[in-house]
């Protein structure tokens, strides 16, 4: 008998913030997420989850619950090994909408690596081999603020730091020069305006900041103005990273072949999930271009997804795994862990090795598709 979908679960998940995260874009309270269970006629059960931001992926807590539920009817009794079946049937259901296909995505994973029975990163054809080392992420916010947050990671055992900008270019530059002064020459500081500074102020922005020894700059210009990013690449001094410019693999094509960033950063929720990811991956080994992994506001879940993946090529160096550590409670079993340092470790167990706790759910807005 094959293996296919019998039932999912769709749950509304939010989880409050030990305080608010300040990006450029604005601020957030709650990580505002959708978990979706996927069960199937084997017993085999999948995880996923996602975390619609409303300003870069135009997505909603409360719309995700709805494009879920049009995703989960097409794929109810279908094989969920053949994901990249279920990704295309997504993508006939419905365009863009990426934060939600990839809690999907991540669910079907979960569910064909256990059926292989290896942990997810070797069923992608990763090795356990790295030493994952994450940042910690400042908010935006008054300076003084920022330098004794930057004072407190540090305190705290973290060894990188990010920082969020998008404030002017005064402010910003006057940020990170007391930031550096406070963590010292050698904490590696990575930069992300969130499409804060325009295209014409950002190469003087860029040069100004320079001397403070920073790792990379994230999306420093609007967008819709991707443009004029190769101009601003091939004179920066700071290596450039596409974040929200660069959601798929067709992103990532252009970006590439207009010379437009130095590195990618990749999220699931941009992405559509793992399918696509990997082939943001491989145009990126082609291009010999490095890759980050990050993401939104997920929990440990999402997250142990995102590490997974990261262990899938050499060309991913750079970790962004934070922010379940800025929320009042952790509703996961299994998972990644956190260790001294920021460095996580992952689970050995077949699978994602991560589920959301059954009393947890019991608490969330569901509803069901079977």
């Amino acid at each position: 008998m094959s293996l296919y979908i019998t039932k999912i679960e769709i749950y509304e998940s939010p989880i409050k913030l030990k305080e608010p995260f300040v990006i450029s874009l604005g601020p957030m309270d709650y990580a505002q997420n959708v978990v979706i269970v996927i069960r199937t006629n084997k017993g085999i059960t999948g995880f996923g989850e996602c975390s619609p931001f409303m300003t870069i992926n135009g997505e909603s807590m409360e719309t995700c619950f709805i494009v879920a539920q049009y995703l989960a009817k097409i794929l109810k009794g279908k094989n969920p090994i053949n994901i990249e079946e279920c990704s295309m049937a997504m993508d006939k259901v419905i365009y863009g909408n990426s934060s939600i296909k990839s809690a999907f995505d991540i669910a079907l994973y979960d569910i064909a690596a256990q059926q292989a029975g290896v942990p997810l990163y070797k069923y992608l054809g990763g090795h356990n081999n790295k030493k994952m080392q994450i940042d910690y992420t400042i908010s935006l916010g008054e300076t003084d603020k920022m330098v004794e947050d930057a004072k407190k990671i540090i305190a705290g055992g973290f060894e990188i730091i990010k920082v969020k900008l998008g404030h002017s270019k005064g402010k910003d530059i006057k940020s990170i020069r007391l930031i550096r002064e406070a963590v010292g020459p050698n904490v590696p500081i990575r930069l992300d305006a969130n499409q804060g500074w325009t295209a014409k102020e950002t190469p003087a922005i860029l040069n100004e900041l320079a001397p403070y020894n920073i790792q990379h700059c994230e999306e420093p210009i609007p967008r819709w103005d991707f443009m004029e990013l190769p101009a601003i690449c091939k004179n920066s001094p700071i290596p450039i990273m596409a974040d929200e410019t660069c959601c798929d693999h067709h992103d990532a094509k252009r970006l590439i072949q207009l010379e437009a960033c130095h590195r990618i950063n990749i999220k699931l929720s941009k992405s559509s999930g793992i399918f696509k990811a990997l082939k943001i991956i491989e145009l990126a080994e082609a291009a010999d271009m490095e890759i980050q992994i990050g993401g939104f506001l997920e929990s440990r879940l999402g997250f142990t997804a995102s590490a997974h993946l990261a262990l899938a090529s050499d060309t991913i160096v750079y970790y962004d795994f934070d922010t379940p550590l800025m929320m009042v409670e952790d509703p996961v079993s299994g998972g990644i862990q956190y260790d001294k340092n920021g460095r996580i470790t992952l689970p050995e167990t077949p699978g994602l090795g991560a589920s959301i706790h059954p009393d947890f759910l019991k608490r969330l807005k569901m509803t069901v598709v079977e």
